[in-house]
C-alpha cells in the first residue's frame, strides 16, 4: 500500500510525520538517474556499516545526500509559491492536521502506540513519544 500523500503532493506521512516527496518537475531520465545513485549509495552505506570503515560511511552518506538533494527531498523546497517546508514535522502540528485527522490515519496513532507497548510488554507514558 502507498503511503499517505498530502493532497498538495509536496509530502508523503509516515508514522505521523510528513516526509518530502520528490520533485515532480524532473523529467523520467533525471528521476530513475538520482533514484539508481541512491540506491547505489543506501547499498554502500549498509557495506560501510558492516565492514566498520568510517571514511567509506561518510563519502556513502555524502552521496544519500547529494542525490536526495537532486530529488528535492532535502534541501530548498521544490515548490515556488513561498509555503514553508514542514518536511519531518509530526502531520498533527501543521497546518496538514485536520486534513490528516480526517485521513483516517491521523490522532489514533496514540491509540496505536499503546496497543503496541502493551503487545511488546512496555511500560509507562513515555514508551511512545515522539518529535515535535
Amino acid at each position: 500500500m502507498p503511503p499517505l500523500k498530502t493532497p498538495d503532493g509536496r509530502y508523503i506521512v509516515v508514522r505521523g510525520r510528513l516526509w518530502r516527496t520528490s520533485n515532480p518537475h524532473l523529467d523520467e531520465a533525471q528521476r530513475a538517474a538520482l533514484v539508481h545513485a541512491l540506491s547505489a549509495a543506501r547499498r554502500e552505506v549498509k557495506a560501510a556499516l558492516a565492514q566498520e570503515d568510517a571514511p567509506r560511511l561518510a563519502a556513502a552518506r555524502a552521496a544519500v545526500h547529494q542525490a536526495k538533494l537532486g530529488l528535492g527531498e532535502r534541501g530548498a523546497p521544490w515548490w515556488t509559491d513561498g509555503a514553508p517546508d514542514f518536511n519531518r514535522f509530526l502531520a498533527k502540528n501543521t497546518p496538514y492536521a485536520q486534513w490528516y485527522a480526517q485521513s483516517g490515519e491521523g490522532p489514533s496513532a496514540a491509540g496505536r502506540c499503546s496497543a503496541r507497548r502493551r503487545a511488546a510488554g512496555a511500560a509507562g507514558p513515555s514508551a511512545c513519544r515522539s518529535g515535535h
